[in-house]
């Protein structure tokens, strides 16, 4: 039995007692420290290969033509004057390209989608949709014919409102009759999804509360900005089989869609992730490898694709925006009784995660704090704008800033200080997450109990660390006014019942250890921390691992990186074949010992430091053992693999505090501090988890404060670059602190839970709230910019001088 067998047996031991188990991950000798990444040097040495270094003899440049219009029937195109450009191979539109239904959205069959996508429309939906694509020998020559090819459109009006869209006698945005979608599909009316949930009686609680509030927030698009744009190349190998060389958190799901798309048997293509330039759930779609793929297939020469900037922020995917309304019924001792979420969500011109998005912004705020009665109402709608998708965070951060300023104004109401408010309302461990297991995936889920739950060490280890208690005496009196302002998070690992892993291992000569897993390293430092998980429970140090990931033909499936899985989902999946490796080592050590005369029982073995040891006597090392069972009696390979799906989705928690300062004269608001005390169970890279901490809460600072989309009144976006797109950089940032409170997470791999998306659900409320701290006016929506808190700030000193006269 191996150490960790061991101490595995002790855990399960003391999870039914519910003792104390935070200290035992200090066992550990890989697990929970900083080891250097597997890929540092690399990185280091600037050798990281992306998709696009890779360049292929006689490869075909691919360009887009985009739609100008918002709306409008496609009633012909005229590629005549762009195929007489020298250097131009094929032009692809909607007349020569298979018309077939599907989702972009990388998700596990059958996709929660609605298939309302064709590789190229006969009605465009958007400024920015696909209306055709060049293949050429140069780019200068693909960008010159896209310029010619001649498109007649017939100009339908556009819908740019949710709320318009779902009015009687708005235009139809999707009426062609081959597109299908969830029971709730309801095309006629513009609705790509929609859900109505109660979980207890909450017309009596509502009734019996001393005080019922109700406010509405809105918030806006936000772009993921991911360093690598989109790009995808392909090509044809010895075997004539397509291989997709793609900047993918999805490769297998991009296998999948693409053989549906092309029409071609799946074992025909082979999709391959190389590192990848920052992913945020931009690329879980598969948003333009079918394009480079059907060239291929037609000229039987390599393609490649990527989008510009521009074209990266109009025309791939954002963060939903959405109209929210909070409704909480309370006691007048601050004991909240009920809450009520409505959402209308914008999904733009298709529908790709149209429902799992919204059910997220549910199920990872409403059961935050205790409450008897729950409600969630959701409308995803259709209108004639960019397309949202999967953002890291995916529906939490829109959902924390209406939950956690609504918990702000309600402690206002009672007369309670805020973090008392939380900390009287929060959940803890033992609590039955029935309202997560309502939601589910658009239908109801497996049971979900809170069984780690470390969040009022959070609140209290936060708090101290920004100075909560100067908050009420902070100076207000000049132009530059401070304010703290604070927020409880949850979030989730994995989606229950839906995403699993897969990991195989195998022992060579030297004693090392190949690790192969379909989990896809987007530059979270996965394959560092799947190695650990390896390395820990096989009991030898990290660099005796050698990783491999992300090739559909090579290794084994994975759902992908998304839903923050890849620590739970698949490091368990590594765990459970190293397990099966160590079983196999014992064995064979065990047999080694009896062919000399020497007899043992397996039960009294274990595996450390690279050599399987005995109570007395010298012990064996992994590469002698390896030798004896390659070249003597019984020869086998040690190998084993495993595959791992949890219906559990273990939350992690996060209290996050921020201090800022507001200039009344501008608008502008600096955040001079920001605090996040994140219990993420057992953190396997310590660094990595702070990492993965700064760097989302410093993309949602983006999102509280300066990032949205403005259209002009035909719906094309003005600010569709870096110089008026305005993002937080690193000259922004405040002062960080990260705090990981540790706890354990039976179900997770050496009790550990994600981390990757939580962080990005804090700033948005919490930076609004120490702003209504500071200045004494609530904002409902985001983000803050000057120009709305100097409005503001002019419209709240008149009525205040209206009251003094």
């Amino acid at each position: 039995m191996s150490r960790d067998e061991r101490n595995q047996e002790r855990r399960e031991e003391s999870w039914d007692t519910g003792e104390d188990r935070v200290g035992e991950q200090d066992d550990y000798r890989v697990v929970g420290k900083n080891e250097r990444r597997v890929d540092a040097l690399k990185l280091a040495l600037g050798r990281g290969t992306y998709t696009d270094d890779l360049a292929l003899e006689g490869t075909l440049h691919l360009k887009l033509l985009w739609s100008p219009h918002a709306h409008a029937h496609i009633v012909s195109i005229d590629t005549s004057a762009a195929e007489r450009v020298p250097g131009v191979v094929l032009i692809l539109h909607h007349g020569n390209v298979p018309r077939i239904p599907y989702t972009t959205a990388g998700q596990g069959h059958p996709e929660p989608s609605p298939y309302d996508q064709f590789v190229f429309p006969r009605k465009v939906r958007f400024v920015g949709d696909r209306v055709a694509c060049v293949a050429a020998e140069t780019e200068r020559a693909a960008a010159r014919a896209v310029q010619l090819i001649d498109v007649e459109y017939e100009l339908l009006e556009p819908v740019f409102d949710p709320r318009r869209a779902i009015e009687p006698g708005a235009p139809v945005i999707h009426d062609e009759p081959e597109a299908a979608g969830l029971p709730d599909y309801d095309k006629k009316r513009n609705i790509a999804a929609q859900m109505n949930v109660t979980h207890g009686d909450i017309d009596a609680e509502l009734d019996r509360a001393d005080l019922v509030l109700e406010r509405s927030y809105e918030v806006p698009y936000q772009h993921h900005a991911c360093l690598e744009p989109h790009v995808a190349l392909t090509w044809l190998d010895e075997d004539h089989r397509l291989v997709v060389r793609v900047a993918t958190q999805v490769p297998f799901h991009s296998r999948r869609i693409l053989a549906r798309i092309l029409r071609i048997p799946l074992r025909r293509i082979r999709v391959v992730k190389p590192r990848i330039g920052g992913g945020f759930g931009a690329k879980q779609e598969i948003l333009l490898e079918d394009l480079p793929a059907l060239v291929t297939l037609r000229t039987g020469r390599p393609a490649r694709l990527m989008l510009s900037r521009s074209e990266e922020i109009v025309s791939s995917r954002t963060r939903h925006p959405q109209l929210l309304r909070w409704k909480s019924a309370v006691t007048k001792e601050g004991r909240i009784l009920a809450q009520e979420l409505d959402v209308l969500a914008n999904t733009g011109a298709y529908g790709a995660h149209a429902l799992t998005v919204q059910t997220c912004t549910a199920g990872k705020t409403l059961p935050l704090y205790r409450a008897n009665a729950y409600r969630f109402l959701m409308k995803t709608v259709y209108t004639n704008l960019p397309v949202a998708g999967a953002f890291r965070g995916y529906g939490g951060p829109q959902g924390f800033v209406a939950l956690e300023c609504h918990m702000d104004e309600l402690a206002e109401k009672l007369g309670i200080d805020p973090l008392e408010f939380r900390r009287m309302n929060v959940i803890g461990p033992g609590h039955d997450n029935a309202l997560a297991q309502a939601l589910g995936e658009g239908k109801e889920g497996p049971p979900q109990k809170i069984r780690s739950c470390e969040v009022l060490e959070c609140i209290e280890r936060g708090q101290e660390a920004i100075g909560w208690d100067r908050r009420a005496s902070l100076d207000r009196s000049g132009v530059v006014k401070r304010g703290i302002g604070m927020s409880c998070l949850m979030h989730g690992s994995g989606i229950p019942g839906v995403d699993m892993g897969s990991a195989r291992v195998k022992l060579n000569e030297d004693g090392s250890f190949n690790l192969h897993v379909g989990a896809t390293d987007i530059g979270t430092g996965s394959d560092t921390i799947l190695s650990q998980i390896a390395a820990e429970t096989l009991c030898v140090a990290l660099d005796k691992v050698v990783i491999y990931s992300s090739d559909t033909d090579h290794t084994p499936f994975d759902t992908g990186a998304y839903a923050s899985s890849t620590t739970f989902i698949s490091g368990m999946a590594v765990k459970k074949s190293c397990l099966g490796v160590v079983r196999q080592l014992i064995e064979a050590a065990a047999e080694m010992w009896r062919s000399r005369g020497e007899p043992v029982s397996t039960d009294e073995l274990w595996v450390e430091q690279g050599n399987v040891r005995r109570p007395e006597g010298s012990p064996l090392s992994f590469s002698d053992i390896c030798l004896s069972t390659f070249y003597t009696h019984d020869q086998h390979q040690i190998m084993d693999h495993g595959s791992h799906m949890s219906f559990e989705c273990p939350p992690p928690f996060s209290a996050d505090f921020a201090e800022v300062e507001v200039d009344t004269e501008t608008g502008a608001v600096r955040v001079l501090k920001y605090v996040a005390a994140v219990d993420c169970g057992v953190a396997i890279h310590p660094a990595s988890a702070e990492g993965q901490t700064e760097g989302g809460a410093g993309m949602s600072m983006g999102y509280a404060l300066s990032e949205h989309f403005v259209f002009d009144d035909t719906g094309r976006v003005l600010n569709d670059t870096f110089r008026d797109y305005k993002q937080f950089t690193a000259l922004d940032m405040p002062h960080f602190e990260t705090i990981l409170i540790r706890s354990f997470e039976p179900a997770g791999p050496f009790g550990a839970k994600s981390v990757s998306e939580i962080p990005t659900d804090g700033p948005g409320p919490t930076i609004a709230n120490a702003v209504a701290n500071a200045i004494g006016i609530r904002f409902r929506e985001l983000p803050l910019t000057p120009e709305k808190i100097r409005r503001a700030w002019i419209d709240h000193r008149t009525n205040v001088e209206e009251l003094v006269k």
